[in-house]
């Protein structure tokens, strides 16, 4: 409350796999999480807490360099420390614990996204949007109409060389879109003729570079190899910010995918490739609960409330959920984790309305 603020977790150096190097410092605001955190604010009734983080976020965006905004920040809005390994053992006996963060540095396109979903979502539920807060919004799109078809390290942060991911580039169309209904909504000046031919570009290069017709899917990433042809758990982004329909026989053969690649009892893996790192993660709690909300709006109402209900039994005493889930039901990861709560919160609400109108609202 002091800042505005909202910290992805409240610890470091819980381990997403067991005695392992996954060791993270999540004591931070990331702009992307947070972001997400401001629709299950809304939908909650926590309107001064959701306008609370915009505005946090809009002096972050007011005062970054030509609308290139850091991945994260510390909570008063100050730079991430450099990350550093301690000389300790963590939980379980994992190691090197790890505090600051080394994605502070990386490119995620995909924030830009997330930032202009929240920003269009409180000026609708919330409170308009300000003079000053528009002029630095603004930036931020055209320096994503700038960028979009450059690779970036994509929305899990992957240590490695960068790509062009599918995530990124939907979440650059979801930057310009809402920028684009925002501008309408409000009669708020903007260049729309070029946002809206931006809008066109991404959609257009999404269907041409990232669907598969040899698989008959979406695929994760450009590329011939195989991590770049697999699916991926973010790919369940695609109905619920509104790109593709939820029953669109496209959609549904991908739905389809990850459901035999990445689910394993409802519980759904971020994704099954080669990251660089050792150890075995768990199952994702933030993509588990997408991918109910997704079988929800794509009318397999019966299924996804077996899995929300398998899912919720996982929860600790007080309904809390870490990163992930471990294959004996442990949490990995650090706890308890902004984002696996929002994905509850989105899933649970439009599962509830189905159910109550006994069928599914595609743009619910």
């Amino acid at each position: 409350r002091k800042h505005g603020s909202i910290a992805a977790a409240a610890t470091f150096g819980l381990p997403e796999a067991h005695g392992g190097v996954r060791n993270w410092d999540y004591r931070a605001t990331w702009i992307r999480d947070s972001s997400f955190t401001v629709y299950a604010l809304l939908r909650l009734g926590y309107q001064g807490e959701a306008v609370g983080f915009l505005h946090w976020a809009m002096d972050r965006a007011q005062a970054c360099s030509k609308g290139h905004l850091g991945v994260m920040y510390a909570l008063d809005g100050g730079e991430i420390a450099d990350e550093r390994k301690l000389d300790l053992a963590g939980f379980e006996g994992a190691t090197p614990i790890v505090v600051g963060n080394e994605a502070k540095d990386q490119t995620q396109h995909d924030i830009y996204g997330a930032l202009l979903d929240a920003t269009y979502l409180g000026s609708k539920y919330g409170e308009p949007i300000a003079h000053d807060s528009w002029v630095a919004i603004g930036r931020i799109v055209d320096q994503v109409c700038e960028t979009w078809d450059t690779p970036d390290s994509g929305i899990w942060e992957v240590r490695g060389p960068k790509k062009h991911y599918l995530h990124s580039r939907l979440m650059s169309w979801v930057a310009v879109d809402r920028a684009v209904r925002l501008a309408q909504k409000r009669s708020l000046p903007a260049p729309l003729v070029r946002w809206s031919e931006t809008r066109t570009a991404i959609h257009d290069d999404i269907w041409a570079n990232f669907w598969n017709d040899d698989l008959g899917r979406f695929v994760r990433a450009i590329g011939d190899a195989p991590e770049d042809l697999a699916v991926d758990g973010a790919l369940l982004m695609m109905p619920l910010v509104r790109f593709v329909g939820a029953t669109d026989p496209k959609w549904l053969a991908t739905l389809e995918a990850i459901g035999d690649d990445l689910s394993d009892d409802g519980q759904v893996y971020r994704y099954r490739i080669d990251d660089g790192l050792p150890g075995q993660e768990g199952t994702f709690v933030a993509c588990s609960f997408w991918y109910v909300e997704c079988l929800a709006r794509a009318g397999r109402l019966d299924e996804a409330r077996l899995n929300f209900e398998k899912l919720l039994a996982h929860g600790n005493h007080l309904g809390l959920f870490a990163e992930e889930i471990a294959q004996d039901g442990s949490f990995l990861g650090n706890f308890p984790q902004g984002f696996s709560h929002l994905a509850l919160i989105s899933a649970a609400f439009y599962l509830d309305r189905a159910l109550d109108s006994d069928g599914p609202r595609e743009w619910a």
